[in-house]
């Protein structure tokens, strides 16, 4: 028996088959069900993503000898003609190649007859906006008065195309793009019932490249397994794709955390000798900075079985938020720009170059001071309690929040200690701009209220809207930050609850909007300006004015 191609051999041949658009299985099962039926659907999406399996799946569930039904048998004749494609009382016609009035007069005039064996005559017609306007127009009366023994099924990548005339006249699905886990996932169900080896990177890797299809995952995995020689390999699947090694841009972005050019420029300089393609590095720097970026600000939003997981953390807490998005925009403008450039290295290199000669400051953007990047020194001890930050420690992986106990709501003061134990008045919006901190550790500085404090602990309140930077590794390097700065053993409670509302960050966004309010005020009432306003009916772009800093 002839090799049968994994797309066609794992073709959905039932609605509990077929993997992510269970919003439109959902509907047509229950109008199957209620026996609630339309003479003409429309199903439109991307390449690959299940309009035409959908179409035969319905094909089926009309004509199924047991009955219309949402679970057709499969084994009766006329499910498996359908499966075949060679059931009489179904056509399926390919606009593409069929544009013409001709054409579709001929299958509108057998339609008029009645079905030879079938319950309905079904017409499947695959990227129907590539009819005529001749075709479409003939199409008009039998789609708005159809015998009742006629379904139309209509299938597009482009329904923009579509006659509203026509438009009006179906019941309109939208299939959406398949999510890649979603991809990824039914690969593994594949690879295991073919019984072949497969690597789980390898496979998300297929996933990506598939980009939404499910049929381009599969048409790559054969791809792949032939490449392997009957196995699907990471390093494998990373060559036969063009796909850039990981280490590289780990390499790249470390080099540049470091601000150090040379390593830099030495990356960059062996992946040109690899021969690699600049633009899927490009391409691959976005994903990992977006990752990055995911990283700082929803740090659960990455996925616990992503294989770089824990490296991508810790070049989280290596660069400051603000970085990271400058640093993804000039990504995406040299990818760009690829094609303007000398040559493909001149326009990666000068890319990476950019990165490192722009920062937050240079852009207008205020940043927070970058964490320090060399090794770490030795820093006190920082008792600690289970709902409290635990000792600092190298973490292979970036752990969940630790759940704290709920803290009280705030005093109107701090409770201070009795003077002379420990050199600080109380004031922690100071005592923030005076630690060694950066990135997120900084970020949860910031947004903490302190509740209470003595010569051997300092009591923190974060607000439920902010929990989400109580990650352990950042607990740790604030605790260690406020012990190595009064240099003394300290206690750091840190929980969630109610809080005031006068965290440091919000301090220092009133103090901006002070700033913003009366740089308005000076422009709106600069002489030049008024008469520009009064005699020529200007207006002042208040998003475009920013205080002097």
């Amino acid at each position: 028996m002839s090799y049968q191609v994994l797309a066609r051999k794992w073709r959905p041949k039932t609605f509990t088959e077929l993997v992510g658009q269970e919003h439109v299985v959902k509907a047509l099962t229950n109008a199957l069900d209620q026996q609630r039926l339309h003479h003409a659907y429309l199903f439109t999406g991307t390449r690959g993503v299940g309009k035409t399996t959908l179409a035969r799946i319905l094909a089926k569930s009309l004509n199924c000898e047991t009955g219309i039904t949402s679970t057709p048998c499969g084994t009766c004749g006329a499910c498996r003609e359908i499966d075949s494609g060679r059931f009489v009382d179904m056509l399926e016609l390919d606009a593409a190649s069929n544009t013409g009035i001709d054409n579709m007069r001929e299958v509108l005039d057998n339609a008029q007859y009645a079905p030879t064996s079938g319950r309905f005559k079904v017409y499947i017609i695959d990227e129907v906006h590539m009819l005529s306007k001749a075709a479409f127009n003939s199409m008009l009366k039998t789609l708005e008065e159809p015998p009742a023994h006629v379904k139309f099924i209509l299938a597009t990548t482009d329904p923009q195309k579509i006659p509203v005339t026509v438009l009006s006249r179906c019941l309109q699905f939208n299939l959406k793009q398949i999510p890649r886990p979603v991809i990824t996932g039914h690969l593994q169900q594949v690879m295991e019932r073919e019984g072949i080896a497969a690597e789980l990177p390898a496979l998300q890797l297929l996933a990506r490249a598939a980009d939404g299809s499910m049929r381009d995952s599969l048409s790559l995995l054969d791809q792949a397994i032939a490449y392997g020689n009957g196995k699907v390999e990471e390093a494998g699947v990373r060559v036969m794709l063009g796909a850039i090694d990981q280490g590289y841009l780990f390499g790249l972005l470390k080099a540049l955390a470091a601000r150090d050019g040379a390593d830099l420029m030495a990356q960059a300089e062996v992946m040109m000798e690899r021969s690699l393609s600049f633009d899927a590095a490009l391409q691959d720097l976005g994903v990992l900075l977006h990752q990055v970026a995911l990283a700082q600000a929803v740090p659960e939003a990455l996925a616990d079985d992503l294989p770089e997981r824990g490296q991508i953390i810790e070049l989280a807490q290596q660069f400051s938020p603000e970085e990271a998005q400058l640093y993804y925009q000039i990504t995406l403008h040299g990818r760009r720009d690829l094609n303007l450039a000398p040559d493909e290295f001149a326009g990666f290199s000068m890319t990476l170059l950019r990165m490192l000669a722009f920062t937050p400051e240079a852009m207008g953007v205020t940043a927070a001071p970058r964490p320090q990047t060399e090794s770490p020194k030795p820093r006190p001890k920082v008792e600690a309690r289970p709902a409290e930050i635990a000792a600092p420690a190298p973490q292979a992986k970036a752990e969940q929040p630790a759940q704290p106990a709920p803290v009280a709501p705030a005093p109107s003061q701090p409770e201070a200690a009795a003077p002379g134990e420990i050199d600080f008045d109380g004031d922690w919006p100071a005592l923030v701009n005076k630690l060694k901190l950066g990135g997120m550790a900084r970020m949860l500085a910031q947004h903490c209220e302190l509740q209470g404090f003595d010569a051997r602990r300092f009591k923190l309140c974060v607000p439920e809207a902010h929990k989400h930077l109580l990650e352990k590794s950042y607990q740790e390097r604030l605790g260690a930050a406020i012990v190595e700065h009064f240099g003394v053993p300290l206690k750091i409670e840190l929980g969630i609850g109610v809080v005031s509302g006068l965290t440091p960050a919000v301090l220092e966004n009133q103090e901006k909007q002070v700033k913003q309010a009366q740089a308005i005020a000076a422009i709106e009432q600069d002489p030049f300006v008024r008469e520009l306003v009064e005699n020529f009916d200007a207006r002042v772009i208040e998003s475009s004015i920013k205080p002097i800093q």
